[in-house]
């Protein structure tokens, strides 16, 4: 018996914690006999024996392993040494269950990631090797753990291994899938093409950066860029249901994100194709955009903790993504403004108030961004001072109020120009935008009167501003030097489009009226067909809005030539009080309520208050016609019958319009669909013989959304262009 304990007192290897109570208990069935002298000896043995225990240090009795370690001197166990743990004994230590530790891991980790996405909302960018850990190894950990290996070990081994490299990333919304290779060709379309628009997020991120900060950041950049996507010219209409979907419910969600606004900007930018105003959100989500940013401080870039409920703190960096960010947001936000006539939901503060030698970084903005941001600063006091009026029930400021504005602004927008033009740098976009500016500006001309002085100066001035922007636009046709094959002017954002049209119908209204005798006639004319051209051009989609105001304006154009030679030769005639009034009469606007913009929704609204009256008298003659042939042609002859019935169908619309004469010229000439294809620059031709038989229709009324050209393709005329089929591009 005594031998057995010697012999164990001198293993160490070999002791156990468990071995002395085994021992122990084993003389428990003895019973309660007296007790000896032997027992007695026994006892006090056991207590010197006691204090020279061996016991495992923690980690290998929270394992149940085989612990090595050597208490006096102390050495730590060869486990610990080799895995590199904290050996060491503690006597209240107690053995936590596998269930509870991974209950408590999972809470852990939830809170840490809960904390990281209210850090991410505040602007906080997190670097390469302080990621979180990838599906992949969360993945890897699980499945470690279930094998049973240490857990204690394996997150730190996962963590710490560079060589681990996870698959080839596929970017999924909804059904639509993007491999990693497309991805990369779609970031660098965007980059190439829309980024020198709008040139606020950086190149040398990866589109997974972009993935990770916001996925409606990510899919709007592909969104733009698949707008002109030779390899898979489909994609922009696979995208847009999903897009519109994410985008919608990521609102709803009440976001407080930086990536969502930038997202936004994108999406105001350009926004996705639709055929109709009414169904264009723009200018809503122009407005959640500068709601979003204000919410989380972009305006007071220096004060972001004021507008969160965490601690912030912002480095150099993220000080000037977030005023950059905001600058944006006022360009953008200007931008909808301007090109919808509407009022800009800007706030331009000292930050943006402050000229660029009075900022110093992080509160200096990019020289490109800094000029594009005075150019809208400029555009938004000519909103807000030349064209409202809080005392007119239309906002309509007085005549002689705006006159002395428009003198006064002019001074300034040529100072301006002159100083930012002087800077080294520029793009020659900063040139456009100018011009743009410039065309604002002066279409104020179409509100004043004939008896207002200097009515007939401004009407100049607002030729030269329109021609001025054209040329400027004419320049973006010329061949990008990333591809002779293509133009940067496809490229171009919401709002050139929407300040083109505006020079179209500007040239459709001067070329057409009595004011057309003081310019260059063959000059204008050139310079409308070429922004027709350049109109269609930017068109995405066919029968999309551009392409159809396009063929809108063709049409108005060929039907004003013969009334514009009738009223000229009347005027040469006519003294010159009688040509004023006329003058006036022929470039007075009705809608007078959407600023710069009122000269586009004024000739829209015409020309639809025009064919609507003559589609209603053409509609009945053409069904009466269709009728008689059919009653006189066997249906052998259908398609021939239905040819002449195109062709009686011209010529018998009522002469209502000053222009039948021209558009009879071109029926009895029978000009073929190319022949206009290449006068106009479109294909299709005067008439659509899907169109002929088309009931009659109501248009609704003009409401704050809508261009006039909803249900456009269910015109009462029965000779409107056929567009439903036409090319988008040149």
């Amino acid at each position: 018996m005594e031998g057995g304990i010697n012999c164990e007192d001198t293993n160490p290897t070999g002791a156990r914690v468990g071995s002395y109570k085994r021992k122990k208990n084993g003389y428990d069935h003895l019973g309660s006999s007296p007790r000896s002298g032997a027992e007695e000896n026994e006892d006090e043995s056991e207590r010197r024996r006691q204090p020279g225990v061996k016991r495992a240090c923690n980690e290998c009795r929270q394992q149940k392993l085989r612990c090595d370690v050597v208490q006096d001197p102390f050495s730590h166990c060869s486990r610990c040494y080799r895995l590199k743990l904290e050996c060491k004994i503690e006597s209240n230590f107690k053995r936590v269950g596998k269930r509870s530790k991974h209950a408590e891991m999972e809470r852990e980790i939830e809170q840490l990631r809960q904390s990281l996405a209210e850090a991410q909302a505040q602007g906080f960018v997190l670097k390469d090797d302080e990621k979180t850990l990838s599906p992949a190894i969360n993945s890897a950990y699980r499945k470690t753990r279930m094998l049973g290996i240490d857990e204690s070990v394996s997150l730190s081994i996962l963590k710490n291994n560079d060589s681990y490299h996870g698959p080839r990333t596929r970017h999924k919304i909804e059904n639509l899938n993007l491999s990693e290779e497309m991805t990369n060709r779609l970031f660098n379309e965007f980059w190439c093409c829309y980024h020198p628009f709008l040139p606020f997020l950086s190149p040398s991120q990866a589109p997974d950066y972009y993935y990770q900060q916001h996925p409606l950041l990510f899919w709007a950049i592909i969104a733009v860029s698949a707008r002109f996507f030779n390899d898979d010219s489909g994609l922009l209409t696979s995208l847009s249901g999903p897009l519109t979907r994410l985008l919608w419910t990521t609102v709803g969600e009440v976001p407080n994100n930086l990536y969502f606004v930038k997202a936004l900007c994108l999406l105001c930018t350009w926004p996705l194709p639709t055929s109709t105003t009414s169904t264009d959100p723009t200018h809503i989500l122009c407005g959640v955009m500068m709601k979003t940013a204000t919410g989380i401080g972009l305006h007071r870039p220096n004060h972001a903790q004021d507008f969160s409920r965490v601690s912030v703190d912002l480095n150099k960096e993220q000080l000037h993504e977030r005023l950059t960010t905001w600058a944006v947001c006022n360009i953008v936000a200007q931008h909808c403004g301007t090109g919808y006539g509407q009022p800009a939901s800007t706030l331009y503060d000292w930050i943006l108030a402050a000229g660029p030698t009075e900022c110093v970084p992080p509160l200096s903005l990019d020289p490109e961004l800094e000029a594009h941001l005075q150019i809208e600063h400029f555009c938004d006091k000519i909103s807000k001072e030349i064209y409202p009026n809080a005392s007119d029930s239309r906002g309509v400021a007085g005549d002689e109020l705006r006159a002395m504005l428009t003198r006064v602004y002019r001074r300034e927008y040529d100072d301006l120009r002159a100083s930012v033009m002087s800077r080294n740098g520029l793009s020659q976009l900063i040139n456009l935008h100018f011009t743009a500016a410039g065309l604002h500006l002066c279409l104020s001309a179409f509100f004043n009167f004939s008896i207002i002085k200097g009515y007939i100066d401004d009407l100049m001035g607002l030729w030269n501003a329109c021609t001025s922007f054209l040329d400027q636009v004419f320049k973006l046709q010329l061949p990008s030097s990333k591809d002779r094959n293509q133009s940067t002017l496809r490229y171009s954002t919401n709002y050139l489009l929407q300040m083109i049209v505006s020079a179209c119908f500007t040239l459709l209204r001067l070329l057409n009226s009595g004011f057309a005798r003081r310019i260059d006639f063959k000059y204008g004319s050139s310079m409308f067909h070429c922004a027709i051209q350049a109109i269609r051009s930017i068109s995405v989609l066919d029968n999309d809005l551009p392409c159809r105001l396009a063929e809108l304006m063709m049409q108005m154009w060929d039907r004003a030539q013969t009334e514009q030679r009738t009223s000229t030769q009347n005027l040469m005639s006519s003294d010159l009080e009688e040509v004023g009034s006329a003058l006036e009469n022929s470039l007075k606007l009705k809608v007078r309520c959407r600023m710069s913009m009122s000269v586009v929704y004024d000739s829209i609204w015409k020309w639809r208050e025009e064919f609507q009256a003559q589609g209603r008298s053409s509609s009945e003659a053409c069904k009466k016609m269709v009728n008689s042939n059919f009653n006189s042609e066997s249906s052998a002859t259908l398609t021939s019958v239905r040819h002449a019935t195109q062709t009686n169908n011209v010529r018998t619309i009522p002469n209502c319009h000053p222009t039948q004469p021209q558009i009879l010229a071109v029926a009895n000439t029978e000009i073929s669909s190319q022949n206009l294809s290449d006068n106009y620059g479109f294909v299709g031709g005067l008439s659509n013989p899907g169109n002929i038989y088309q009931p009659e229709t109501s248009y609704e009324p003009f409401d704050a959304l809508n261009w006039m050209l909803d249900g456009l393709m269910d015109s009462p005329y029965p000779n409107y262009l056929a567009i439903s089929g036409l090319e988008g591009g040149i």
